[in-house]
């Protein structure tokens, strides 16, 4: 049995390989709130493309192995189509913004498919170490390398949340004839008497502090507001229909400390829900920034 197994090695590692890549692709697959991807077309198209991806990172080990070079650029074929996988996504969520009440805005639609691209990359990862430690040293440690990389897939399965970057609060909203607060934080004016009293029943406020410099300017990409807005928007619901621009849910800084105030009107109305949702919205990895990390100093020049 065992000398079966070392002279189908390499049969062995691929099948093994194939298997942890698909495993990896399946665990980080994973439908929320958002309903994306769809369910069950959405999922058959990842699946299919993690199987592709697993089968790739499965299948480069014995062309390494048999000194079989030229084989290993079709991985660079492989970066090319899962670059598609990223324009495709994409389209497709662009496409779909469009029919939202609260859109999720561009920012958020390229953090996503970016997150759809580099998934593939973990699985040809984890395909690629499972059958390496197959055809190394056997399958068992095949099988314990692929349980490792999956684990290290699901490290980077999710970033950072809001909570990391801000502290969230409830605050009042307030009328003051027609100029609108959420707190003390000024957000707009509002000239028609219906709307106002459809905001003074409807509307619910929450105040965002950032934690250091870094988070404050986070907090100012118009990118990220509106991935906030989406999603407590996709959750809580929202109290307009199309033509109304009064009642679109609304986010406004203070210039003066970097607070950010969102005004919503949610169907459900629930401040500690609202809150705990803010908390958990993703931060975007394209909006994020770090002038702390600047290495300029003020009053001097690099010559």
């Amino acid at each position: 049995m065992i000398q079966m197994l070392y002279a189908e090695r390499y049969t062995v590692g691929i099948v093994i390989g194939v298997l942890f890549g698909l495993i990896t692709r399946i665990t980080l697959l994973q439908t929320d709130y958002r309903q994306y991807p769809t369910y069950p077309h959405g999922r058959i198209i990842h699946l299919s493309l993690g199987f592709i991806a697993a089968g790739l990172g499965a299948v480069a080990v014995p062309s390494l192995f048999d000194k079989n070079y030229t084989a290993i650029t079709f991985l660079s074929l492989a970066a090319q189509q899962f670059r598609d996988v990223r324009n495709m996504e994409r389209n497709t969520l662009s496409k779909v913004d469009e029919m939202e009440l609260v859109p999720r805005g561009s920012t958020y639609i390229e953090g996503t498919a970016m997150v759809f691209e580099g998934r593939n990359y973990m699985v040809i990862f984890s395909s690629f170490l499972s059958s390496l430690f197959t055809i190394l040293f056997g399958w068992m440690w095949g099988v314990v390398a692929g349980v490792i990389a999956t684990w290290i897939a699901m490290i980077f399965k999710s970033g950072k949340s809001i909570s990391t970057a801000a502290s969230v609060e409830i605050a009042e909203v307030k009328l003051d004839g027609p100029g609108l607060y959420v707190g003390d934080i000024y957000m707009m004016n509002v000239g028609l008497e219906q709307n106002r009293a459809l905001i003074s029943k409807h509307g619910m406020g929450l105040i965002l502090t950032p934690r250091n410099r870094n988070c404050r300017i986070t907090l100012s990409n118009l990118g990220q507001r509106q991935a906030m807005l989406h999603d407590l928007s996709t959750i809580l619901g929202v109290y307009r229909d199309s033509g109304e621009p009064a009642l679109v849910p609304l986010g406004k800084l203070d210039m003066n400390d970097g607070r950010l105030a969102l005004l919503i009107l949610p169907q459900e109305r629930d401040p500690q829900l609202a809150k705990l949702v803010l908390e958990r919205v993703p931060l975007l990895e394209s909006a994020v920034r770090m002038p702390s990390e600047a290495k300029a100093k003020i009053g001097k020049v690099d010559s």
